[in-house]
């Protein structure tokens, strides 16, 4: 089986939900990608973030079938199926230049890029709890809870991951992002150990699955957005004015 015909990432804004603040970030929608394109548009975005030509941006865009192996030791040990059995799947493996382990993107999981300047805080610790509280946030508008886990990244519902979050840092303007799974190939997750953990220590799972039905992308999108903006500004405020 081969993969679905790459999609090309669009520069134009997605509406912001009504109710997202003035201060939050610029959203825009790509729809679907390959993962590689996607790649090449954030640097794009990233450079001219760094130059001062573009305020921080929110990307959210849904991959076509990947596993994505992160800079962490041993990252690439954690592919399970072999090249045959991914080629039937329509499955690339592509290595980047994000923190983290291995991990699955794909149609119905919903990634998103934040674009952002973190030199007035610089602590990217505090980033990625900043993005796991904007997901704790958004489920929980959707009648989920999910909680963090000591010594590990994302969110979880009990042992149940949910979203994943790998991030990279250039000249402070962070980029990658996070993979919040509203109603994925759940059996994909199967041809690696996700994000490096073990069966023992915990499954993946997704909105649909956890609610018993399916699950609106544009909403998800609208809440996800809503509570970014909403987080944002108290996280990095903007420099006083003289």
């Amino acid at each position: 089986m081969t993969g679905p015909t790459p999609a090309t990432p669009s520069t134009a804004a997605a509406p912001q939900p009504a109710s997202a603040p003035a201060s939050g970030p610029v959203v825009l929608d790509w729809g679907r990608t390959r993962y590689e394109a996607a790649w090449r548009a954030q640097d794009e975005l990233v450079a001219r973030r760094i130059a001062g030509e573009i305020g921080d941006t929110l990307v959210f865009t849904e991959h076509d079938p990947v596993y994505t192996v992160g800079l962490r030791s041993g990252a690439a040990e954690h592919l399970v199926w072999a090249a045959d059995h991914l080629a039937r799947e329509g499955i690339e493996v592509v290595k980047t230049n994000r923190g983290g382990d291995i991990t699955y993107h794909g149609p119905g999981q919903l990634v998103g890029y934040p674009i952002v300047d973190l030199s007035a805080r610089k602590d990217l610790h505090d980033y990625l709890r900043l993005l796991e509280q904007v997901m704790i946030n958004t489920v929980g508008g959707l009648g989920l809870v999910a909680t963090r886990r000591e010594g590990k990244t994302g969110i979880w519902v009990g042992t149940r991951k949910i979203a994943a979050i790998g991030v990279a840092v250039r000249r402070w303007v962070a980029y990658h992002g996070f993979a919040l799974n509203v109603q994925p190939n759940l059996a994909h997750f199967q041809g690696i150990v996700p994000c490096g953990i073990s069966a023992s220590e915990g499954t993946v799972t997704s909105l649909q699955a956890e609610l018993g039905r399916e699950v609106d992308m544009a909403d998800v999108k609208a809440r996800l957005a809503r509570e970014f903006a909403v987080l944002w500004p108290g996280f990095s405020p903007p420099a006083p004015q003289c």
